[in-house]
């Protein structure tokens, strides 16, 4: 190896240690992190609410909820126009039945993020 490749790999290795401090930019997105009624959850009766906790305040664009083996897709709201790390919604009278919970929200760096909860409600 030449005296000028050595020379520029140790300055490159002398360099390496301020990688950590470089300011890189921010690629997270909220993301769900708990949702009650939970992922998968089977319930013996319909909860009082629905609640989403996020990683971050996002703001809540849509949200649906449907039976499976309906065609009908119920819009749920009304919706802040808050950004909120925890939303709150009632929950429309429901049957027995598997449904899922769709979203779609901002995240606070723009980008469109969507999601769905499933849960059931077993018959008594």
């Amino acid at each position: 190896m030449s005296d000028r490749a050595r020379l520029w790999l140790a300055g490159l290795a002398g360099l390496a240690w301020l990688l950590p401090l470089w300011p890189l930019p921010a690629t997270a997105h909220a993301h769900l992190e708990q949702a009650e009624p939970a992922d998968g959850a089977i319930l013996t009766v319909a909860p009082a609410q629905f609640v989403l906790r996020f990683s971050e305040a996002a703001q809540l664009t849509a949200v649906s909820l449907q039976r499976e083996g309906e065609s009908q897709v119920r819009k749920l709201g009304p919706l802040s126009h808050e950004p909120a790390a925890q939303i709150s919604l009632p929950v429309p009278p429901l049957d027995p039945g598997r449904y899922e919970l769709r979203y779609r929200l901002i995240s606070a760096d723009g980008h469109v993020m969507a999601g769905g909860v499933h849960f059931t409600i077993a018959a008594p």
